[in-house]
């Protein structure tokens, strides 16, 4: 764990508590005896603790933004590709605690475990350093990239506009999966331009799944 606590840039004063974050369901569920307790409860709260400290720098960092696209800019920075990269990036995912089945599975290097393992490790922070300990964290390893110059984009409106050029020319979109805990959902909708799919995209709100539909729409109709 020594190495991984490098990486992370801070050593626990309680090392249970990152034993924890990277412990998954599957490997608790195989061990045994009581006392085994795996990740998702401070998963929940480390995307609470991720959720504040996103939403404050938006506040501070872009005064001119919008509450309706600081949402929307949050939800793509907590994305779970996002977190996965800050998994890679870490190399999290060879310190995790998995079942055999799991571990066979090819867990180690899935998405959806990397990415809730981080929000587990920024809760194991928070609770064993305190909140300018997870927030430096954040800053330092997911929001680095995020600068003044970024442009956003509003997806749906320039497909709409794309669209419209011709008649006769409807678009819908439909939610056509999700998945995941209620504190983390993300979901999955699809675009249909007269009543044909044309693109389909994930999200962790039903706004964000319906821009990146929107996007790959306009990807496929400017090929």
């Amino acid at each position: 764990m020594n190495e991984l606590e490098k990486a992370l840039g801070y050593s626990f004063k309680n090392p249970e508590l990152l034993r924890t974050a990277l412990s998954h369901s599957s490997y608790v569920n195989e061990k045994k005896g009581p006392g085994g307790v795996c990740n998702e409860r401070l998963e929940f709260l480390g995307d609470s603790v991720l959720g504040m400290v996103t939403a404050k720098y938006l506040y501070n960092s872009f005064p001119d933004m919008p509450e309706g696209m600081m949402t929307k800019t949050r939800a793509e920075l907590v994305c779970e590709p996002s977190l996965y990269e800050t998994a890679k990036k870490l190399g999290l995912g060879q310190y995790l605690l998995l079942g055999r089945g799991e571990e066979q599975a090819g867990g180690r290097e899935r998405p959806s475990i990397n990415a809730d393992a981080v929000e587990a490790v920024i809760a194991a922070m928070y609770l064993d350093g305190g909140y300018a300990v997870a927030e430096r964290f954040i800053m330092d390893n997911i929001l680095a990239s995020v600068n003044s110059g970024v442009q956003y984009h509003d997806y749906k409106t320039a497909l709409q506009e794309l669209v419209q050029k011709k008649s006769d020319q409807t678009l819908k979109y439909e939610m056509i999966g999700s998945e995941g805990p209620d504190h983390a959902k993300v979901f999955t909708f699809r675009v249909l331009l007269n009543g044909s799919p044309l693109g389909e995209g994930s999200g962790r709100t039903k706004k964000l799944a319906e821009q990146n539909a929107a996007k790959k729409a306009l990807e496929e109709l400017q090929k």
